[in-house]
C-alpha cells in the first residue's frame, strides 16, 4: 500500500498572473519505496484563525466575523478558504509541486474579511489532502485513494497576502453592491459634479464623519 506524506514548504504571490494567485510549494514523500506513476491531488485549504493571537486593532476587525472577544471561546472556529487540484507527475521517493491558489479581493467572502483585519504575524492555515494514486499493479496501473487524514499546517506571512493584493489591486479594491444602490450612488455623484464613484462614497463617507486616508 502507498503512504505518501505532505509538507508545504512556502507560499509566495505568482508573479506573471492575470488574477490573484498564490502558489504553494508542497513536498511529497511516499514512504514505502512504491514507485508513483501520477497523483491526480485535491486540496481544500482552511483557516485555523485558533492558532494565533490577535491586537486590539485586529479584534476591532474581526467583529463581524466572530463578534466581540468574550465569544470568541465558541465563535472562533476553523472554517474554509478555497479548495485546489493539481496533477502531479510520477516519482519515488519524494518530490516538490506546486497549488495554485486562487484569491480574491471580495469582502463578503468569510476568508477575505479574515485576512483584510490582519495587521502582522501569520495567517494559520490547514491543508487537507485527497485524490487518486496511480501505481503500477499486477495488471497494469493500480489506483488507490489518498487517505482522509492525510494532511499538513502552515503558518503564511500576512505580507505575502498583502503581497498578491498589491500585485493585482495596486492602490484599489473593489466591493459588490446592489444594482438600486450603484444606480442611487450614479445619481449622487452626478447631482453634486462629482468625477467618479470613488468620490461619490468619499463625500457620503465625510458628512457621515468618517475620515478616509
Amino acid at each position: 500500500m502507498t503512504v505518501l506524506d505532505f509538507s508545504v514548504l512556502s507560499i509566495g504571490a505568482e508573479p506573471f498572473s492575470v488574477t490573484p494567485n498564490l502558489i504553494a510549494r508542497l513536498r511529497i514523500a511516499e514512504t514505502t519505496g512504491t514507485a508513483v506513476h501520477a497523483l491526480a491531488l485535491r486540496c481544500q485549504i482552511r483557516i485555523e484563525p485558533r492558532r494565533r493571537r490577535y491586537t486590539a486593532a485586529e479584534e476591532s476587525g474581526l467583529l463581524d466575523l466572530f463578534g466581540p472577544r468574550e465569544r470568541w471561546g465558541t465563535t472562533l472556529s476553523t472554517f474554509p478558504w478555497l479548495h485546489t487540484t493539481a496533477m502531479v507527475p510520477g516519482f519515488t521517493g519524494e518530490c516538490v509541486t506546486e497549488l495554485v491558489m486562487p484569491c480574491t479581493y471580495d469582502f463578503e467572502v468569510a476568508a477575505s474579511k479574515y485576512l483584510h483585519a490582519l495587521d502582522e504575524g501569520t495567517v494559520p492555515l490547514g491543508f487537507l489532502f485527497s485524490g487518486t494514486i496511480f501505481t503500477k499493479g499486477t495488471n497494469g496501473f493500480g489506483v488507490e485513494q489518498i487517505p482522509w487524514d492525510r494532511e499538513a499546517q502552515f503558518d503564511m506571512p500576512v505580507e505575502v497576502w498583502r503581497d498578491v493584493l498589491r500585485r493585482n489591486f495596486p492602490s484599489s479594491g473593489w466591493v459588490r453592491l446592489d444594482h438600486d444602490t450603484i444606480a442611487a450612488l450614479a445619481r449622487f455623484k452626478a447631482a453634486r459634479g462629482l468625477l467618479g464613484l470613488d468620490e461619490a462614497v468619499t463625500e457620503l463617507l465625510d458628512g457621515a464623519g468618517e475620515v478616509t486616508t
